[in-house]
């Protein structure tokens, strides 16, 4: 019993492992081997799935060369390029490391199945103490942090890994395994994207914080959401836990369909039951695909076991799993490029683990209840489990509250930057390198584009909550494309006022709206700003968005000192652009033209842009160089006229 509990909390850390490197390899695809609006989101997909198809020659390989060899190998491999990835200082290297890591741990995924009929517990617990990690580092994992303490921590969750893997499996016993494998995959989706989402469940709380009409704003002090640690407590008691008789056993799976219903629908008070729904409805369809096969099945399985040097079915069921998290991983998120609506996806996915979870049901045969000495120890793993969750997670925010002053400034200094989902050129995840860019500049308001707040294909991060930390201001935060992926202000003063406009998409991929906020200055000063991230149609300008922005935010100031500002996809003498002037708004960059901001790295193109309304005086215009993101930030002071009561 002991090797047995052993190589459940090494499959666990295994799992963790995997899940570090795809959180540096989906958005490698993005980052590295794609390039931001030139490279076709097909050849990404290609590419993305590709190492998941050659998976599917890995069984072979098992029963050609020896289970036992060939998932040390792969172990191994894993750890090492996990611990490279730490180390790699981004570009080809970072792509083709992560690459590797992924083939080492698909590899390593299927050795372990083909020794492991009953991996339920290991999969739950993986998954649930790899959500948990993320969330106590605040989106940021060690991967990416570097230092000493990034290296300490993942030199220890290898090395454990490495440890648990070299002591000998226990004998595979006739069970439920090739289904809990085929499900390994899509759980992984379903918790990476909703269920076990630390960023999912920050967002959705921190709509209800917000300025309301749908826009998310940030926490008080002390004020971090329990949504996530009860979303980890129960999931691992849904996983954990007997799997239930009759006609019980169709709960978990109705909430698992229903939370992803609720989630694709889009509507961002709906995030709090769509997580807490797919938590447990994921755990408990886990449960009963763990659950041991009928008895009139087990001879076969268990001689299928015992045959030396034969892995059992559960590798290509494994490898089969991935494969399915990768197409609708590709699918759901090659959405947002191409243009196809996507909300099917999640609960497709959906449907189909409650189908497999229920086979047995639907054949009209039962599954045997799982022995109880192989349960019963995971009672108490749950409930400690989602005690350390519930505590990790609201432990007092750090305070971010706006400046209140008595008299309106001077002066007002302003910063936009579209930040690619916290990414820099190299293609590593670094908050700290935006923040420094942007602190340097020393703002009042900072409007932010391409802002993520959670997607898995980028890693899961909360990049706004990162900056906004890091800055020690305020946001207020308007979804775009999905409640997750959007545009932000940040402001040192006060939000009064706040409201968000949808744009027409004509033939863009991704969603675009216009978002004003109204910040006060002290006394009677008002300042209306809006942000906004214009999505040009292929090949055309944004003109009908930058007509609609320019619209939208006139009526918004009602006569308020008004800035606009972000990445408007347009350059100063081309038809978009002149839909801002002909409205009387002015440039404010317009004493340092002409200021390229992008690519960052060789500026060419004048995309991002201050404007302003007449009577607002613009001074220190720059593009200060940087390589945190692909564009480079815009900073400007802004000196308002005597009048600017609201």
């Amino acid at each position: 019993m002991r090797y047995r509990h052993l190589h459940t909390a090494t499959l666990a850390l295994g799992v963790v492992v995997l899940v570090d490197v795809l959180r540096v390899f989906l958005p490698s695809v993005i980052t590295i081997f794609g390039q931001a609006a030139t490279t076709p989101a097909e050849l990404l997909g290609a590419f993305a799935l590709g190492w998941f198809v050659l998976a599917l020659a890995f069984p072979a390989l098992l029963r050609r060369l020896g289970t036992r060899p060939v998932t040390l190998v792969a172990a191994v491999a894993l750890a090492g390029l996990r611990l490279a990835l730490t180390a790699a200082p981004g570009g080809r290297a970072q792509l083709w490391l992560a690459t590797a890591g992924l083939v080492a741990g698909l590899l390593w995924l299927a050795g372990t199945a083909a020794g492991t009929d009953r991996p339920v517990p290991g999969l739950a617990s993986g998954l649930a103490l790899g959500a948990v990690v993320h969330a106590g580092l605040g989106t940021y994992d060690l991967v990416w942090r570097g230092g000493w303490a990034g290296w300490a921590g993942s030199v220890v969750l290898v090395g454990l890994f490495l440890a648990g893997t070299a002591r000998p499996a226990p004998p595979v016993e006739p069970g439920g395994g090739a289904r809990a494998w085929l499900l390994a995959g899509p759980a992984l989706l379903l918790t990476g994207m909703v269920a076990l989402s630390p960023a999912l469940a920050e967002t959705g709380s921190s709509y209800r914080r917000g300025p309301g009409d749908g826009l998310a704003g940030s926490a008080a002090a002390g004020d971090v959401s329990a949504l996530f640690g009860w979303a980890v407590a129960v999931f691992l008691f849904a996983a954990l836990a007997r799997p239930p008789r009759g006609y019980a056993r169709l709960l978990g799976p109705l909430a698992l369909v229903l939370g992803a219903v609720l989630f694709a629908a889009g509507e961002p008070g709906w995030l709090g039951p769509a997580v807490l729904l797919t938590a447990a409805g994921v755990g408990a369809c886990l449960s009963l695909a763990g659950a041991a096969a009928p008895a009139v099945a087990a001879p076969a399985v268990a001689a299928s076991a015992a045959a030396p040097g034969r892995p059992a079915r559960s590798p290509l069921a494994a490898v089969l799993g991935m494969l399915l998290f990768a197409v609708a991983a590709v699918g759901y998120y090659a959405a947002y490029d191409l243009g196809y609506p996507n909300a099917a996806v999640p609960v497709a996915v959906a449907g189909l683990v409650a189908v497999v979870a229920l086979a047995p049901a639907l054949r009209g045969g039962t599954a045997a209840p799982a022995r109880a000495a192989s349960w019963a120890w995971t009672r108490p793993v749950a409930v400690v489990s989602g005690l350390v969750a519930l505590l990790a997670t609201n432990l007092p925010a750090a305070e971010v509250a706006p400046l209140r002053p008595g008299s309106p400034p001077a002066d007002v200094r302003v910063v936009a930057y579209n930040v690619r989902m916290g990414f820099g050129l190299d293609g590593r995840f670094d908050p700290d390198g935006l923040a420094r860019v942007v602190a340097a500049e020393r703002p009042d308001v900072v409007l932010l584009s391409e802002v993520d707040r959670g997607w898995l294909l980028n890693g899961g991060h909360d990049t706004l909550t990162l900056l906004s930390a890091r800055l020690r201001m305020p946001y207020v935060f308007a979804p775009a494309a999905d409640p997750l992926w959007g545009d932000a202000v940040l402001s040192r003063f006060p939000v009064e006022s706040a409201r968000s406009e949808r744009l027409a998409a004509l033939g863009a991929p991704t969603g675009a709206q216009a978002l004003g906020v109204t910040l006060d200055l002290g006394g009677d000063a008002r300042l209306a700003v809006v942000a906004t991230h214009l999505q040009p149609p292929p090949g055309r300008e944004p003109v009908v968005q930058a007509r609609a922005v320019a619209q939208f935010a006139l009526g918004y100031a009602d006569g308020r000192p008004l800035v606009v500002a972000g990445d408007l996809n347009t350059e100063p003498d081309a038809p978009a652009y002149a839909e801002f002037t002909r409205a009387g708004l002015v440039d404010a960059l317009a004493a340092a033209r002409p200021l390229f901001t992008s690519p960052a790295d060789d500026p060419r193109e004048q995309i991002d842009h201050v404007l302003v309304s007449p009577g607002v005086v613009a001074g220190g215009p720059v593009a200060p160089r940087s390589t945190a993101s692909d564009h480079l930030p815009v900073a400007v002071t802004l000196t308002l006229p005597p009048t600017t009561t609201g």
